[in-house]
């Protein structure tokens, strides 16, 4: 049975005619009439009553009619299910963000990219940005917002979000109430850090922002997450080197001071596989330049 067959036999059905059929389906009569012929043989049911005056659908065919009407219905859903696979307009997008992007940059993203492509499902995950790069390299991960700085010749990495670096220390230190700080001021202080492990790129910086100022910290508790340093930092442990945004959000007992800005500043990127680029990926990228620029936070992005 070809779906050729259920298209004549529901032209007929619908027509109630043979003539009308073949005009519509431009085909000859006969042609027509030895697709029908064929259907019946296969079925091993008569699907008509016809004589030289009409036409009438047989109550087996009245059945069948409802189920070739469906077939071809899903038949045609499944070539356009497959097209829109094709153009990258369907499907599932994996997305890791680091819990900093959360706010900020990610639910804009994910806002405006749903609203273009409908059919395509995001996951979206926080994670780490150690455990986005295992992911990412593994191909569990599409895409993913990620700390820099990050060596991963791997990953094709491009900045979209970038801001100053504070410095974040208990309400109640001795320099809470100055207008201006150094990094070096706090040579002798203890430090709160987002963990090596989860973020080396940003732990090393992090580093060489205090050597560059003749001094190496001294750590005494890493974390796994910035919003969780911000408590230590509350709690007296000890002062902590943060985005500002991070850094900002609200906290109880905490003193925010900004840092000059010759150390540096803080940067997020969105970070994708050099190889396996789809279709889909492309329109995510595309997205995120789009919502971006419309910010005017970033210049293009796609440039692979």
């Amino acid at each position: 049975m070809e779906l050729k067959h259920l298209r004549s036999f529901v032209a007929v059905a619908e027509e109630l005619s043979f003539v009308r059929a073949a005009g519509m389906l431009h085909l000859s009569q006969a042609a027509l009439t030895e697709q029908i012929q064929k259907l019946e043989q296969e079925l091993g049911v008569q699907l008509f009553l016809r004589d030289k005056r009409s036409v009438a659908l047989t109550e087996p065919g009245a059945i069948f009619l409802t189920e070739a009407r469906a077939t071809l219905v899903r038949a045609q859903q499944a070539v356009e299910r497959v097209q829109k696979a094709a153009r990258g307009e369907t499907g599932r997008l994996r997305i890791g963000f680091v819990s900093s992007a959360a706010l900020e940059i990610v639910p804009g993203i994910a806002l405006a990219f749903r609203h273009k492509f409908p059919d395509i499902t995001l996951d979206l995950t926080n994670m780490r940005t150690s455990m986005q790069v295992k992911r990412l390299l593994a191909g569990t991960l599409d895409a993913g917002f990620v700390r820099l700085p990050l060596a991963q010749p791997q990953l094709l990495t491009t900045i979209v979000h970038r801001e100053p670096f504070v410095l974040a220390l208990p309400e109640d230190h001795r320099l809470a109430q100055s207008k201006s700080i150094q990094l070096g001021d706090f040579r002798d202080e203890k430090f709160v850090s987002y963990g090596r492990r989860w973020a080396p790129g940003f732990f090393d910086a992090m580093m060489q922002m205090c050597t560059r100022e003749g001094f190496s910290p001294e750590i005494v508790q890493e974390t796994g997450e910035m919003y969780t340093t911000m408590a230590l930092v509350a709690a007296g442990v000890g002062v902590a080197i943060l985005p500002r945004s991070v850094a900002l959000a609200p906290s109880q007992g905490v003193a925010v001071k900004p840092l000059p800005k010759s150390v540096g500043t803080s940067e997020i990127a969105m970070a994708v596989r050099r190889s396996g680029w789809t279709a889909l990926i492309e329109h995510f990228v595309e997205t995120v330049d789009e919502v971006l620029r419309e910010d005017n936070r970033m210049p293009n992005l796609v440039n692979r």
